[in-house]
C-alpha cells in the first residue's frame, strides 16, 4: 500500500554519471507520481460530467475553485488554515499504513483531542500561559493517541478489523464530545451552541507573523517532517515496513509486531489529537459540534492521494484544503451547494482507490521488465 522504496544513494548515482542506474532510479519513483496524478486528473473529469449533467459549466466550477482556494493572498491563507488540520489528519492514516493497517477514525481523535485541550484549558485558568498551551497539546495528543493506539491494540492482540473499530471509535466520540459539552464541561452561557466555556484570550494560539495563518501549520508541516525521518531513517520506520510487508516474515525475525502496531497507532493518534487541540485553541476558542468539521475523513483522501509519504502529505493538504476553501465561493458564484466539494472528494477518493491496481504493470516504471523485454 505504501511506497517503502529506500530513497538512500540517490545522490551517488547521479554524482557517479550512472546514467543507467539513475535512470532506475527515477523510473522507480515516477510511479508514486504519476498515477496519483493521473487519478486526480481523471476524478475531476468525472466530476466535469457530473457538473455538466446538472446544468453548470465545469470550466466556470474549476475557475471559480480557483479563485476561491488559490486565486489571491487571501485565498492562499484561507487554504492554508484548513490545511493545517488536514496535515495531522492525514498522519493518523498514513502512520498505521506503513503496518499494512488501514486507519480512518481520525476524525474521532480530533474530537477527543479538541475536548481534552478544553478542559484543561479551562481547568487551568490562571496559570501561565506557555505551561497551559503545553498541557493543552500534550491532553490532546494522549486522548487522541489511547483512542487510535486502543484500535492498535485490538488489532493485534484481539484480530479486531482496525477499520471497522476507527470507524466507531469516531462515531462514540462525536457521541462523547456531545455530552460532554451539553453536560459537564457546558458553559452556562452558550444557549443556542452548546460549548465549553471559552479559553482566556492568554491560552489562544496566535497567527505567524505577516499571516493570517495560526500555528498549527507549522506544527503540522513539523509533524510531516519527523514522520518521514522516523519512517525512512530509523531502525523503527525500517521495522514498520518489514511488518508491513509481512508480518509473519516479521515476526520470524524476531521484530516485536504487536509494540510497533500499538506504538505507531498510538502515535498517528496523537497527532489527530493535536489537530483537535489546535482548532479548539487558534479557531473555535471552545469545543463544540464544529469540532467534528470533517477533516478527519478529507485526512484519508490526503494521506492515499500522497500515498501515505508524509513529505508529500503536506502539497496534497494544501490541495485539498484550497478545493474545501473554495465551497462558499462556489455556492455563491454558482448556486450550488456547498458540499459540492464533497462530492468532489468522494469522486477521487474512488478513482484513486481504483487507480491502486494500476501499480506494477507498466513497464515504464518497473526496471526489472526492461531487462526481460516484452
Amino acid at each position: 500500500m505504501a511506497d517503502t522504496v529506500s530513497t538512500a544513494g540517490a545522490p551517488a548515482l547521479f554524482g557517479a554519471r550512472n546514467y543507467p542506474a539513475a535512470l532506475e532510479w527515477a523510473a522507480r519513483r515516477a510511479e508514486a507520481f504519476v498515477i496519483p496524478l493521473a487519478a486526480l486528473i481523471v476524478g475531476m473529469a468525472l466530476f466535469s460530467l457530473f457538473i455538466a449533467l446538472v446544468g453548470k459549466s465545469p470550466v466556470q466550477l474549476y475557475e471559480t475553485m480557483w479563485r476561491g482556494g488559490f486565486g489571491s493572498w487571501f485565498s492562499i491563507q484561507n487554504s492554508l488554515s484548513r490545511a493545517a488540520p488536514l496535515l495531522l489528519a492525514a498522519l493518523c492514516v498514513a502512520l498505521p499504513a506503513r503496518l499494512g493497517l488501514v486507519v480512518i477514525g481520525g476524525e474521532g481523535a480530533i474530537v477527543l483531542g479538541g475536548v481534552a485541550a478544553a478542559a484543561i484549558g479551562v481547568a487551568a485558568n490562571g496559570a501561565p500561559s506557555f505551561v497551559v498551551i503545553l498541557l493543552m497539546g500534550v491532553a490532546g495528543a494522549v486522548a487522541g493517541g489511547t483512542g487510535i493506539g486502543a484500535v492498535g491494540a485490538l488489532r493485534h492482540y484481539r484480530a479486531v478489523n482496525e477499520t471497522i473499530s476507527s470507524l466507531l471509535l469516531a462515531y462514540i466520540a462525536i457521541a462523547l464530545m456531545n455530552h460532554l459539552v451539553e453536560g459537564p464541561l457546558r458553559d452556562p452561557a452558550s444557549l443556542n451552541k452548546p460549548s465549553t466555556e471559552p479559553l482566556a484570550d492568554a491560552y489562544r494560539i496566535g497567527n505567524i507573523p505577516g499571516m493570517d495563518v495560526h500555528w498549527g501549520l507549522v506544527v503540522g508541516i513539523l509533524a510531516c517532517v519527523l514522520s518521514w525521518l522516523l519512517i525512512e531513517k530509523t531502525r523503527w520506520g525500517f521495522a514498520a515496513r518489514i511488518a508491513g510487508g509481512n508480518v509473519r516474515a516479521a515476526q520470524v525475525q524476531g521484530l516485536a509486531v504487536g509494540p510497533l502496531i500499538v506504538g505507531f497507532t498510538g502515535l498517528a493518534g496523537g497527532f489527530a489529537g493535536l489537530a483537535g487541540m489546535l482548532e479548539v485553541g487558534a479557531v473555535q476558542g471552545s469545543a463544540n459540534a464544529s469540532l467534528a468539521a470533517g477533516y478527519g475523513y478529507t485526512g484519508i483522501l490526503v494521506a492515499f492521494l500522497a500515498r501515505h509519504n508524509p513529505l508529500a502529505i503536506i502539497p496534497v493538504a494544501f490541495l485539498l484544503g484550497g478545493i474545501g476553501a473554495s465551497g462558499g465561493l462556489i455556492q455563491r458564484r454558482m448556486d450550488l451547494p456547498d458540499a459540492t466539494v464533497l462530492v468532489l472528494q468522494g469522486m477521487l477518493f474512488v478513482v484513486i482507490l481504483f487507480s491502486e491496481t494500476f501499480y506494477g504493470r507498466f513497464k515504464v516504471f518497473n526496471p526489472d521488465l526492461w531487462k526481460r523485454g516484452s
